[in-house]
């Protein structure tokens, strides 16, 4: 997502790269270019008209610093001002209750991703020593039960749901379940419509009235742009939630949700989901979202990402295998599996400065590492760990047993030599003394800093 939006915006700060001064001139036209840009992604026009004037006067009152180029200083700017009209920094929940169990309710229209929300909110809690368990309060439609239960069996977290369609029952008898069986976090999965009724809405007011959450939180799908702002706005006219989650943001939205809904309803983004898996949950950190958007990648999040998913004893094995040549189809494949879990590629490549441009959106779309894994795993152990061995009969048997074909067999064995190769390059050189990378480098410190 911001894709188009990052484009545009680069090419305005190019347009005053080669600027001596930042003038009204100059200024006039980045903030008309900005404008467009920010109206093209989606964005509310007036917090659009507000971010230009804002970023406009505080472009004119700097003084440009010896070393700082006018553009380099209003992408400092432009910076600051996405970071602040995003919320300024991260707002974590609020759980510091002294009755148990806290209790968080989950509020938003049907199809926003309420249900698989809870479930990945409830295995980040479970990560960090909580106990939660969900609760089935969308009593009017069987398959979000059957999927909540479905999901918390994903997650390993025990699922509270009633027979009847009584969602306050079922949210207070979840309630009284998670004190019984000491759960100290609960998650009620509150029902949705297609649309905003005034159903849908007095059933959450009771809610919010009977059970007194510690925490609301409005879940909204970032693909459906300015409806998403609006929906926000009748949602917190009547429960004055406490924070919002945008779903979805690993879809080609324009963004103009992430960049308006903090300004209109004055509540914090907490959390974004950016994929399907149960681990594509993550705090939403103004600052760093903005970064991203203006191209310069997010490398705290990808080191934090790489610390919570990476096994640093394979990690560091694989470090040895690397210094000694020894890297062979074994280690890949792990490596793969390692990656995996690191979340949506597109995410990554994102948050790691220059990469999105150097990997074309359509390339990452058509990734898929499934035909991969099945041509190593048709292999023979002694095939994986000496691919060298490989003729032509047993890349016909490996292309048989992994449904593909032999040019596809051909071509990973090829790439493997190719990076083998490179590896082992580099690794001569940093042998050497020659620095190509630093002779200290350690990936297990990197991730535990």
């Amino acid at each position: 997502m911001f894709d188009n939006l990052s484009d545009k915006l680069e090419a305005t700060f190019k347009k005053l790269a080669g600027q001596a001064t930042i003038n009204e001139v100059n200024i006039g036209i980045a903030m008309r270019d900005i404008k467009r840009a920010l109206l093209g992604a989606d964005v509310n026009y007036k917090v659009t008209k507000k971010f230009v004037e804002d970023v406009r006067e505080k472009a004119l009152g700097e003084q440009v610093v010896k070393s700082v180029s006018p553009a380099q200083m209003i992408v400092k700017i432009v910076s600051d001002e996405l970071t602040e009209l995003m919320g300024g920094e991260n707002k974590p929940l609020n759980l510091a209750t002294n009755k148990l169990p806290a209790v968080i309710m989950v509020a938003g229209l049907q199809g926003s991703g309420k249900t698989t929300f809870c479930a990945k909110l409830a295995k980040r809690l479970k990560k960090n020593g909580k106990h939660p368990l969900l609760v089935a309060a969308d009593v009017y439609r069987p398959a979000a039960i059957a999927q909540l239960k479905t999901m918390g069996d994903q997650v390993d977290v025990p699922v509270f749901s009633i027979d009847a369609q009584d969602a306050l029952k079922a949210a207070l008898d979840g309630v009284d379940e998670a004190r019984k069986i000491g759960c100290d976090v609960v998650i009620v999965d509150t029902a949705g419509r297609l649309q905003v009724d005034e159903g849908m809405m007095a059933e959450a007011e009771s809610l919010k009235k009977q059970l007194s959450p510690d925490e609301i939180l409005f879940v909204v799908d970032a693909m459906i742009g300015q409806e998403a702002v609006n929906t926000a706005k009748v949602f917190n006219e009547r429960l004055d939630f406490d924070g919002v989650v945008l779903t979805k943001l690993d879809g080609d939205a324009r963004g103009g949700a992430a960049l308006s809904i903090k300004h209109v309803v004055d509540k914090p983004i907490k959390f974004m989901s950016v994929g399907e898996k149960v681990d594509d949950l993550d705090l939403f950190y103004p600052d760093r979202m903005a970064q991203r958007i203006l191209g310069m990648g997010d490398i705290v999040s990808f080191v934090e990402k790489a610390q919570e998913t990476l096994d640093l004893e394979k990690t560091r094995t694989m470090q040895t295998r690397l210094m000694k040549n020894e890297f062979d189809l074994n280690d890949f494949f792990d490596q793969l599996q390692q990656l995996k879990k690191m979340g949506s590629i597109q995410g990554l490549v994102e948050m790691v400065p220059g990469l999105n441009k150097m990997i074309p959106k359509q390339d990452l779309d058509g990734l898929d590492f499934k035909p991969i894994e099945a041509i190593i795993c048709s292999m023979t152990k002694a095939e994986r760990q000496a691919p060298e061995i490989i003729n032509g009969s047993r890349r016909m048997r490996i292309a048989s047993g992994s449904g593909t074909k032999v040019q596809d067999v051909n071509m990973l064995l090829k790439q493997f030599k190719e990076m083998k190769k490179m590896m082992s390059s580099v690794t001569k050189m940093t042998k050497s003394g020659r620095k190509i990378m630093p002779q200290n480098l350690n990936l297990e410190k990197l991730l535990k800093r």
